[in-house]
């Protein structure tokens, strides 16, 4: 079985600013503060947490093919 990667970049839907950040490998991350216009980000309808909805890779979990946030 393949590791997961652990970085991924967020991306605001709001303001398009982009950075780099580490992903929790026990724990699915609901809410993200863009550093730039401070917009509080929650993860879409369809997606377990803010990595999965606005990032360059999906959550460990995903990748791994797990039950998210279980």
């Amino acid at each position: 079985m393949n590791a997961a990667l652990l970085e991924s970049v967020l991306t605001c839907p709001h303001c398009g600013f982009a950075r780099q950040e580490s992903m929790p490998t026990n724990a699915c991350q609901y809410f993200y503060e863009c550093r730039q216009c401070k917009a509080l980000l929650r993860p879409r309808p369809e997606d377990c947490c803010v990595f999965c909805s606005f990032r360059s890779m999906p959550c460990p979990s995903v990748q791994l093919q797990r039950s998210c946030c279980s």
